[in-house]
């Protein structure tokens, strides 16, 4: 349990096996361990725009994270 992950909705692990889940109610993208016990990194936030997250994935190609937020789509460079 974390503050940062309320209402867990969209989930997706990526090919490294890191664990990326929405956190719908909580407005946020995190990163969890590979029990998900564990939070190891917030992605992003309310404060970078994050709003009812619904769904997560990892671009491996471009190196990006598209997350489904409401009517839009947030896409979050990490390079």
């Amino acid at each position: 349990m974390d503050h940062e992950l309320q209402s867990p909705q969209g989930v997706h692990v990526t090919p490294a096996g890191q664990v990326l889940v929405c956190g719908y109610a909580s407005n946020t993208v995190i990163q969890v361990d590979r029990e998900g016990k564990k939070k190891l990194a917030t992605i992003a936030s309310q404060t970078d725009g994050m709003s009812y997250p619904k769904s997560v994935c990892y671009n491996t190609i471009t190196d990006q994270i598209i997350v489904a937020i409401n009517d839009n789509i947030m896409v979050i460079d990490l390079q």
